[in-house]
């Protein structure tokens, strides 16, 4: 079990040890609530060395005008993520209940890989995507069998695009629909089921993109320790045993684990799949990522 913070050392609501992960990462409660407008943590920040059993030097897409000319890239390179979010709005249907509140989020992620030691090519970034998103949230605390509890819905209009001009450049829309559950305080789970918005064809960069990259994922998180948690995130594509992707993650904090606790990780991630970033959507590959992650700030 997590320690109580010390009674001299203030604690924001959102991060209570005395709340649930998932009350505190969404603010279910009021008593979770840390208000509008403040900077939080979304999708992990990282930066890590990335070894690759091979890298896309030749970008396609079926859609024409969208094969890139070949590069001599690198199968080793870094990976930089960044990704916040800020709450815009709460108490719009639950109407700023202490026991339930609902609420609005606008989050953006961006990932970039960058071929630090291609010295022959001038070091380039060779992929970089940027992922706006806007999430609402509605608190369930439903009980399940078994001690699980349903602890939220939600649903988000997602743009996800690498910024690049033809014959690099790839995009999509989607709605997503989500839902969490957890398990006390060790056990969380997060499923997302997306529908693509239509595109006209002569404008669609990757037509095929859902039947590579799937319709949705489950995530499951547990929290082993104070100081150790695995994720794995899991993105089926049904009727085809070669799309798709697993992501395997052991973070270890580094620092205090008890309060003022430390957000700092090493992380060890393993991918293997379609769609580890945008222009890769229908690349298969297996990577292995090492590096620091900020979790819970």
């Amino acid at each position: 079990m997590e320690q109580l913070a010390p009674a001299s050392i203030p604690v924001q609501p959102c991060h209570d040890p005395h709340l649930t992960p998932l009350e505190r990462f969404w603010e279910l409660r009021g008593a979770a609530n840390c208000g509008t407008f403040g900077l939080r943590g979304y999708r992990p920040i990282s930066l890590g060395a990335t070894v690759a059993d091979g890298v896309n030097g030749t970008p396609t897409s079926p859609t024409a005008g969208h094969t890139g000319t070949t590069q001599a890239y690198t199968n080793n390179e870094t990976r930089i993520q960044l990704s916040v979010r800020t709450k815009v709005a709460q108490g719009l249907l639950t109407g700023g209940s202490d026991e339930l509140l609902d609420s609005v989020w606008f989050a953006y992620s961006q990932q970039s890989y960058w071929q630090l030691f291609n010295s022959e090519l001038s070091r380039p970034f060779r992929a970089t995507d940027h992922e706006p998103e806007l999430i609402y949230i509605l608190p369930l605390q439903a009980e399940l069998p078994g001690g699980w509890r349903w602890a939220y819905a939600g649903v988000s209009a997602n743009h996800q695009s690498n910024g690049q001009s033809l014959p690099l450049s790839r995009s999509w829309n989607r709605v997503i629909a989500m839902a969490g559950f957890e398990l006390g305080q060790r056990w969380t789970v997060n499923v997302r089921a997306w529908q693509r918005l239509p595109e006209a064809a002569e404008d669609d960069d990757n037509p095929d993109i859902v039947d590579k990259v799937g319709r949705g994922e489950v995530s499951v998180l547990w929290n082993a320790s104070n100081d150790n948690s695995v994720g794995l995130t899991v993105r089926p594509v049904f009727g085809s045993g070669d799309a798709g992707s697993v992501r395997l993650t052991w973070w270890h904090r580094i620092g205090q684990s008890t309060n003022p606790r430390s957000s700092l990780r090493f992380h060890t991630e393993l991918f293997s799949g379609y769609g580890d970033s945008l222009v890769d959507y229908n690349h298969r590959r297996t990577a292995l990522n090492f590096g620091l992650t900020l979790l819970d700030w």
